[in-house]
């Protein structure tokens, strides 16, 4: 994986710039070697959830969560870099409150 890029894609992605993280991470997945693959399309997954959660499409965001979870759960608890362990746990908040419908938002996940 190009590191540079891939941090690049963190730090937009911890920003909240979920689009612009999520098209640095595409480049990343591109050119990268199989076994990286389905774990930055997690990350890439994550990403334009976040994103479509920002413009209101629920639907589009609970389904991206949902495969996104599934692909990350390959990996073990850290994995390039990413503690995959904690960013599961924060999508598991994010998928009951996209399911539930809770009022209450929770915090971003991080990275």
């Amino acid at each position: 994986m190009d590191s540079s890029d891939l941090l690049q894609g963190i730090r937009l992605f911890n920003q909240g710039d979920f689009f612009e993280a999520h098209e640095v991470l595409e480049d990343v997945w591109r050119a990268a070697p199989e076994p990286d693959k389905k774990f930055l399309q997690g990350l890439i997954q994550v990403a334009v959830a976040l994103h479509h959660h920002s413009k209101g499409n629920l639907v589009g965001a609970r389904s991206l969560l949902e495969r996104a979870a599934r692909n990350l759960a390959f990996y073990p608890e850290s994995y390039g870099g990413v503690n995959v362990a904690k960013l599961l746990c924060e999508l598991s908040g994010w998928q009951a409150y996209l399911k539930d419908g809770a009022s209450r938002v929770p915090p971003l996940p991080q990275i």
